[in-house]
């Protein structure tokens, strides 16, 4: 079972099973994020999984209607994108997963009156594992590759708006991020993001 960094504290996830589900939800330690998992039907020539269903996703109050689907590829390991979000009144909710390589993925909780405001969390997701973690609105992500030539997916609602971009500086002390890989690239627009303590609250 994954850690989350919480507020300094480590809180172990909280699992959602229901019987019968094509996809397991796992409650993560920041409330309304979680860890998705296909549920698997397999046999001698491999699985097949199912990786959305609306259905099961408006049964626990989440997001249906993904608008845009967008591949982040990054060429070498230790490459780090993030902390992004889009301000108010087009906050995003992302559904993220690694389809090639393997990533380091970190959620950060921007939410106004939030008890977990300015908690992070972060996990490995890969082509393997084929985890996905769903960022509801209110969140920064980012993540870190783990090895060269990683692709990351992601499912976003509402589209993007360049004007309402925003980020936080990856590095921000306050946040404590622990990166996994020392050795970074990050671009210049990236290391120009504010700290926490200079955007407003979602």
């Amino acid at each position: 079972m994954t850690v989350a960094q919480n507020l300094g504290r480590d809180v172990a996830a909280r699992e959602i099973r229901q019987e019968g589900r094509s996809i397991v939800f796992e409650q993560l330690p920041l409330a309304g994020a979680y860890r998705l998992r296909i549920n698997p039907l397999a046999d001698e020539r491999g699985f097949f999984g199912r990786r959305f269903c609306a259905e099961e996703f408006a049964c626990l109050g989440l997001e249906t209607d993904f608008v845009q689907r967008s591949i982040s590829y990054n060429r070498s390991r230790g490459t780090i994108r993030g902390l992004h979000f889009q301000a108010r009144p087009v906050m995003e909710t992302k559904i993220i997963r690694c389809t090639r390589g393997a990533a380091f993925d970190v959620i950060v909780d921007l939410r106004t009156g939030s008890p977990t405001y300015g908690g992070w969390h972060g996990e490995e997701i890969n082509s393997d594992n084929r985890l996905m973690l769903y960022v509801p609105c209110g969140f920064a992500h980012g993540f870190q590759t783990l090895v060269e030539d990683t692709e990351i997916d992601y499912e976003i609602t509402p589209a993007y708006v360049p004007e309402a971009a925003r980020g936080v500086r990856f590095d921000d002390p306050k946040l404590a991020i622990k990166w996994p890989i020392l050795e970074r690239t990050v671009s210049h627009r990236d290391l120009d993001l504010p700290p926490l303590s200079a955007i407003e609250a979602l």
